[in-house]
């Protein structure tokens, strides 16, 4: 009897365990980095730089870019990272400056 009760006893702590590590690839920490994968490897902005930053799965995205284009893909990408509630998109738009 206490072998069977010492079982469903590990078999629970390892099923808590499992709920755990799940829940923590949608916490802040888990989308943000996510994020940051899923623009990295986008091949329009991953050689972008943004700012990322997540609250209770809101991802809010800064930086600059010289496209509307740019900052619409950089938040198109955000949204599809595991997680994310919704997109703060605060990238600006500045057009590359030439000088003479």
């Amino acid at each position: 009897m206490h072998k069977i009760l010492a079982a469903l006893l590990a078999l629970s702590l390892l099923l808590f365990a499992g709920v755990a590590m799940a829940q923590d690839k949608t916490s802040d920490d888990g989308i943000n980095d996510a994020v940051r994968v899923k623009l990295a490897s986008d091949q329009i902005v991953g050689t972008m730089t943004f700012n990322v930053s997540v609250e209770k799965g809101v991802v809010t995205l800064s930086g600059s870019v010289e496209k509307e284009s740019y900052r619409s893909r950089a938040e198109k990408v955000a949204k599809k990272a595991k997680g994310v509630k919704s997109v703060v998109n605060k990238i600006e738009i500045k057009p590359r400056t030439t000088f003479k």
